[in-house]
C-alpha cells in the first residue's frame, strides 16, 4: 500500500472566512486579556469591533488595499486611491450605524515613489474624511515592493440609547432591503480594466461608483435610529454579503432577483449582464439590512436615497441564500461574490 501523507492546509484551501474562524479560535483561547475580551459587544467577524466606553459604544475597523490585488495604478489615480481607501473603512462604520471620528493611516510604498503622488493620495483621503468630520490622527510609513495602504477608523454609536447594527441580528420573517442601486462599481471595473467604450454619462457614473464610492454614514444612522438590528455594507457582493448575515444570524434567505435594484445606466450599457454584476459584483458600498416592512417604510421616508425590498429572511438552512425570478423559478450564479484566497 502507498504511504498516506497529511499535508498542511493552505490558506487558499481554508478561504478567507475559514482562516478568520481559525484565528478567532486562537484569540479566544488565549488566557491573556480575557476580561477585555468579555467586554466586547462585537468582536471578530463583523464590519467593526464594538465595546462600551464613556457612555457610548466605541467602534473600530481596519481595511487594507494592496497594489495589483485591490487596485491598479494603471486605472486608479493616487487621489482616487486615497479616497477609496478611506471610503471602504467609513462604509464599515456606516454598516454599524455609527459615527466615524478618527483615522490612522499605515502606508507601505516603494522608495522611488514620487512624493507628490503620496501627497495626492492624502488629498483624496482628507477630502472624503472632511465630508464626515473625521480627523486623520497619525499612522505609520515603511518601504515595500508594492503600494499597500491600511486605514483604521475609530468611531462611536453616537448615543448610549442606540443599538449597534450587527450581522447577527436578522430574524425569520424580516424583509431584506438595500439602499441605492447595485452593480455600477463592477461595471466600472470592467470598463476601466478592459478599456471599453460607453456614452459619457455611463462612463462618468461607472467610474465614480468604482473609484470614488460614497459611504452611507447618514443612512446607517437612520437605520439604527429607526429600529434595524442587522446590516452589512456590500463590499464582496450582494449574495456573498447576505450569506454573511445569514451565517452570523443562523438563518436562511430568499431573494427575488427581479426586485434587485440594478443601476439604470449599467443596465442600458450591458443589458442582462448587469444583473449578475448587481448580485455578485461587489464594491457598491451600499447598505444591506433586514427589518420589518413597517421599519423599512419608515426608513424610505427618512433617507434621500432609494430603498428596495428584495426578499425575506427564512428559518433553517443557516447561511443558505436561494434566488428566484418573478415566476418563482430558481436562479443561480457561477460565483456569489469576492473572497480572498479563492481563485
Amino acid at each position: 500500500m502507498g504511504a498516506c501523507y497529511n499535508f498542511p492546509m493552505k490558506v487558499s484551501d481554508a478561504g478567507e472566512f475559514g482562516l478568520i474562524n481559525r484565528l478567532d479560535t486562537v484569540v479566544n483561547s488565549a488566557p491573556g486579556a480575557r476580561q477585555r475580551r468579555q467586554q466586547l459587544l462585537i468582536g471578530i467577524g463583523d464590519d467593526a469591533a464594538a465595546w462600551p466606553g464613556n457612555g457610548l459604544t466605541q467602534l473600530a475597523t481596519t481595511d487594507s488595499l494592496i497594489q495589483d490585488v485591490h487596485f491598479s495604478l494603471d486605472t486608479t489615480s493616487w487621489e482616487e486611491l486615497g479616497w477609496k481607501a478611506m471610503a471602504v473603512n467609513l462604509s464599515d462604520i456606516a454598516a454599524m450605524g455609527g459615527i466615524p471620528e478618527y483615522a490612522l493611516i499605515s502606508l507601505a510604498i516603494p522608495g522611488d515613489t514620487a512624493v507628490e503622488d503620496v501627497v495626492s493620495m492624502y488629498r483624496g483621503m482628507v477630502a472624503l474624511a472632511a465630508d464626515f468630520n473625521v480627523a486623520i490622527a497619525g499612522g505609520d510609513t515603511c518601504r515595500s515592493p508594492v503600494v499597500a495602504i491600511t486605514v483604521t477608523v475609530l468611531g462611536t454609536s453616537g448615543s448610549d440609547s442606540l443599538p449597534v447594527l450587527a450581522r447577527s441580528g436578522a430574524r425569520p420573517g424580516d424583509k431584506i432591503a438595500v439602499t441605492g442601486y447595485l452593480g455600477a462599481a463592477a461595471g466600472g471595473l470592467k470598463m476601466l480594466t478592459q478599456k471599453l467604450d460607453a456614452k459619457p454619462e455611463v462612463k462618468a457614473r461607472l467610474s465614480q461608483a468604482f473609484l470614488r464610492p460614497c459611504p452611507r454614514i447618514t443612512e446607517g444612522r437612520q437605520l439604527a435610529k429607526l429600529g434595524v438590528l442587522a446590516a452589512i455594507d456590500i463590499s464582496d457582493g450582494l449574495i456573498s454579503d447576505l450569506m454573511h448575515i445569514c451565517e452570523m444570524s443562523q438563518v436562511g434567505a430568499r431573494i427575488e432577483i427581479d426586485r434587485v435594484p440594478v443601476d439604470p445606466l449599467l443596465k442600458t450599457w450591458l443589458g442582462s449582464e448587469s444583473l449578475e454584476m448587481a448580485l455578485a459584483g461587489g464594491e457598491d458600498y451600499e447598505l444591506l439590512f433586514t427589518a420589518s416592512t413597517d421599519i423599512i417604510n419608515n426608513i424610505k421616508q427618512a433617507v434621500s436615497c432609494p430603498v428596495s425590498i428584495i426578499g425575506e429572511i427564512t428559518a433553517g438552512d443557516a447561511g443558505k441564500v436561494t434566488m428566484v425570478d418573478s415566476n418563482g423559478r430558481p436562479f443561480s450564479l457561477k460565483k456569489a461574490g469576492w473572497e480572498h484566497f479563492i481563485t
